[in-house]
């Protein structure tokens, strides 16, 4: 079994964890306006970054959006994935590929769509001119970000549960339900028990991409909501520092992975005893 694994960890390696490392080397060395940056090992980088208040809001606002995301993913995916992943109707993988459908659309045209439609004068408020309502100001705000990063990651989150839902045995939620038990107790005594590999699975899966963010704070947020990902991507592009972007992207890349590896550890735990 430890070879058949072994190819696609040899690949993973190097394709992951190389580039890592040498992102991890750029971020100790010295920022110099003149030669971009002079190697060196030193530990400035991170130093500025958890010292100044501006990232750490940044990282807030991202964990923040994160975890809101996931959680309403989860909420708004769960009963979808049920319904999914129980169907016996043919219908069932044409259902499948509408739900992958959206993925087939890239983030940057999801988000004009968004700003088509809440727009100031998007459709929203174009149709409420028309009843008289006042324009309401959507766009540039945390909720817009939150609708739209939720937007792009509910399919994976439904995906993911369904094919561990449609796994699980309807025997024990027909004996459940014969024997008296309401629906809200079959589903947290029974169903949701053995669903939690699918929900740690999804919701990990869902924190990573709503982590890394990019196309969506920056066209649905506005220049004044900053995300780790857009902050990232100004130091290496527009302020040339490599060594401060490095360490950026580093500290993103340990505290997605940390909170990842937690969360995914703490949903699994019951099943394991």
């Amino acid at each position: 079994m430890a070879l058949l694994v072994l190819p696609a960890a040899l690949v993973t390696l190097v394709l992951f964890g190389v580039p890592m490392l040498i992102l991890l080397r750029i971020s100790l060395n010295h920022f110099s306006p003149t030669q971009l940056m002079e190697e060196a090992l030193t530990l400035e980088n991170y130093q500025r970054a958890f010292a100044d208040p501006y990232y750490q809001e940044v990282m807030a606002t991202t964990l923040t959006v994160a975890l809101a995301c996931t959680v309403i993913s989860l909420i708004l995916g769960f009963p979808a994935a049920y319904w999914l992943g129980r169907m016996d109707s043919r219908w069932k993988s044409t259902l499948t590929i509408l739900t992958l459908f959206p993925l087939l659309v890239g983030n940057v045209v999801r988000s004009a769509g968004w700003m088509a439609l809440i727009g100031p004068n998007g459709l929203i408020n174009a149709a409420g001119r028309l009843f008289g309502i006042p324009p309401l100001k959507m766009m540039y705000t945390s909720q817009a970000v939150v609708v739209g990063i939720v937007a792009v990651v509910l399919p994976f989150m439904i995906l993911t549960l369904a094919s561990v839902i449609e796994g699980i045995p309807r025997q024990a939620e027909e004996a459940a339900s014969s024997l008296g038990a309401r629906p809200f107790t079959i589903f947290r005594r029974i169903l949701l028990p053995q669903a939690m590999p699918g929900v740690a699975a999804g919701t990990s899966l869902v924190f990573i991409l709503c982590m890394n963010a990019f196309a969506t704070p920056i066209l649905l947020g506005g220049p004044r909501f900053a995300m780790m990902a857009p902050a990232v991507y100004d130091q290496f592009m527009r302020g040339n520092n490599w060594p401060f972007g490095a360490a950026l992207a580093f500290i993103l890349l340990v505290t997605t992975l940390g909170i990842t590896i937690a969360v995914g550890d703490f949903l699994t735990r019951p099943n394991r005893h």
